[in-house]
């Protein structure tokens, strides 16, 4: 299993920026989408959406299951303190994750322009988490 570390490492990160790829746009899209002003463009929208949801669900569990996979080679890394913050705050990605899911729902069954300052600010969240993460998987605190 230790021969096979790096390369878990490498698709853990490389399933992770894909999964932050679309964590991103995703909201961006929420946006883009409320300020619509036509069918046309609300409906093209929509398929944008569903379309990079589905890319971060395949990023998030690729993530999760390389991540796991990393764990398994090196368990020791379960007594780390700046570990469990880390999975905290991928368990709370997900959790955002889901909240796009609502958004991608509630944006298409709705033609009254939305709010998008609230958006604005959602959109945010994963920089945050991002930056956190990083900081704590090399720096480990």
């Amino acid at each position: 299993m230790a021969n096979f570390y790096l390369w878990f490492k490498a698709l853990h990160i490389a399933f992770m920026v894909t999964w932050f790829a679309g964590l991103f746009y995703l909201p961006r899209l929420f946006i883009y989408h409320a300020m619509a002003s036509d069918r046309v463009g609300r409906e093209r929208f929509q398929v944008m959406e569903r379309r990079l949801f589905v890319m971060t669900v395949i990023g998030l569990v690729l993530t999760w299951i390389f991540g796991l996979s990393l764990v398994f080679a090196n368990p020791a890394v379960l007594d780390a303190h700046w570990f469990h913050i880390k999975i905290m705050l991928v368990i709370g990605l997900m959790f955002y994750q889901f909240r796009c899911w609502l958004w991608i729902g509630r944006l298409g069954r709705t033609d009254d322009p939305q709010d998008t300052r609230w958006l604005r600010w959602f959109n945010e969240i994963p920089v945050l988490v991002l930056l956190t993460v990083v900081f704590l998987a090399v720096v480990k605190p």
